[in-house]
């Protein structure tokens, strides 16, 4: 049987407040245990909540840049459930009325060895406090609870149910992170838990409408284990259904260790946790002009920029897409192409999707701490359309310049004179290598004459290795032809 997978996303993203979503309390990462937590994050008697309004700001900061709905109305609601590290028994999120209702993000991915692109649809987007944290490590047998976490703001993105594969999953969260990055709501360290990705997974068999029983794998912190995790669920309900058996909802728990995902607790419907409104908090009012004032505030948004790059630098609407991925990335970009030229635009696209993707992506580090500047990246493309080195020589410097982590601005210049890797351009030179060539390989000179075109590649090949490596492939080319024409 052939199944199709069904794959849908809520990521939780904290935002970038200077203190809780409804105290006053820090929010600062590592501080000492219990240390952040005021008599409001615990719910004592007699206090009450108020309004971060900042983490409403963010909230609909990120509304307008998918293109969702701003509730002008929404409600916050007690979510009711018993957990040791949530201090009050309940916690306060939004149900019925999220503030952010709809939206799109739109991301590029390979599938097959081609490029695609796929726009999936979010739900929602609601605000809502952290629960604290249960540490097991260090306690001699026993669980410790941090509750300096309780009460940090959320907004807890949700999409549809719309990706098919552990790709699509995978590129939609690394675009939704680089936009919350992009947009300044929420700082987007995964290991500080920062930005955690919870992944509902089902499978069903190829044209049935009905969705499947679906699982929830918890608190995925990194794409690489999001992947991983994907993979093993789908192939444990395969099996599962295949060998007769039916797969339960429940919630799971990716093991990196043992590389599987293991059950943690049946999982809950919305009954289940008694959803009533907060009776401490008034519902949250937005009005059209606070939504134009954080409107007016907004940076350049990735669609924008990916039109303009298009439109300006002509690039395809994929490259445009992977080089909006982040701010970085795009930024980047653009700092390279003013250095060498829109002329050399579609070139610096595919190093930077290229090269220099890979090996940032090789060495775990972000296009902001790349130590080959984006000037010296303009040099080096600038050095491949003048002619003075070969785009196999220029991978080669690209490696060296990585390696030299130096900021000389001429450091590709540098590099082509210590290596020598500087291309023969001289004429005189290239015409008496051709000659060798011509006279050497009678037999392909022949066969290019009687029409058999691609031969000249072998004549091409030969050249280079007589110049080893050095000459001007366009030159030798161009020599070649006019040679064998007279």
């Amino acid at each position: 049987m052939q199944w199709e997978v069904v794959i849908g996303l809520e990521n939780h993203v904290q935002l970038t407040t200077n203190s809780k979503i409804f105290s006053g309390s820090a929010i600062q990462f590592g501080a000492e245990p219990n240390t952040q937590a005021s008599p409001v994050d615990l719910a004592l008697p007699g206090v009450l909540p108020v309004m971060n309004k900042g983490a409403v700001e963010r909230a609909i900061r990120f509304g307008l840049a998918v293109g969702a709905k701003i509730a002008p109305h929404s409600v916050f609601a007690r979510k009711n459930y018993f957990y040791p590290d949530l201090p009050k028994g309940y916690q306060i999120s939004q149900f019925e009325d999220p503030v952010v209702q709809g939206g799109t993000i739109t991301f590029g991915y390979e599938k097959d060895g081609k490029l695609e692109t796929k726009t999936v649809n979010l739900t929602r987007a609601h605000l809502e406090e952290d629960a604290g944290k249960s540490l097991h490590e260090d306690y001699a047998g026993m669980t410790g609870i941090d509750l300096n976490r309780a009460g940090t703001p959320l907004l807890e993105i949700v999409s549809e149910p719309e990706m098919r594969s552990a790709a699509e999953a995978v590129a939609y969260a690394k675009a939704l992170h680089g936009l919350v990055m992009w947009l300044g709501v929420c700082d987007g360290n995964m290991q500080e838990g920062s930005f955690r990705c919870d992944v509902n997974v089902s499978v069903r068999p190829v044209g049935q409408k009905e969705f499947g029983t679906r699982c929830e794998i918890k608190n995925l912190n990194s794409f690489r284990f999001m992947e991983e995790a994907i993979h093993y669920e789908v192939r444990r309900q395969i099996e599962l259904i295949e060998d007769g058996g039916k797969v339960q909802q429940a919630t799971r728990l990716w093991d990196p260790d043992k590389k599987e995902t293991r059950a943690m607790r049946s999982k809950e419907d919305a009954q289940d946790y008694r959803y009533f409104p907060d009776p401490d908090l008034p519902p949250l009012t937005i009005s059209e002009d606070w939504i134009e004032r954080v409107r007016a505030d907004m940076p350049e948004l990735p669609a924008a920029m990916r039109a303009r790059f298009t439109g300006d630098y002509g690039l395809p609407e994929y490259d445009a897409l992977i080089l909006t991925a982040s701010q970085g990335m795009a930024n980047y970009y653009e700092a390279v192409v003013a250095k060498a030229g829109k002329e050399n635009a579609k070139v610096i696209a595919n190093w930077m999707m290229g090269d220099v993707a890979s090996t940032l992506n090789r060495e775990g580090v972000e296009i902001t701490a790349s130590p080959v500047e984006a000037s010296q990246l303009a040099l080096l493309v600038k050095r491949i359309a003048d002619g003075t080195i070969s785009n196999k020589a220029a991978k080669e410097v690209f490696a060296a310049m990585w390696e030299a982590k130096s900021t000389d601005e001429h450091l590709a210049d540098t590099v082509i004179e210590q290596k020598g890797l500087k291309q023969i351009s001289d004429t005189g030179a290239l015409e008496a290598i051709v000659d060798e060539v011509l006279a050497a390989n009678a037999k392909s000179v022949e066969q290019y004459r009687a029409g058999k075109e691609a031969a000249i590649n072998a004549l091409i090949g030969q050249a280079m290795k007589a110049s080893k490596g050095k000459a001007n492939p366009a030159q030798v080319t161009e020599l070649l032809k006019k040679k064998l024409a007279g």
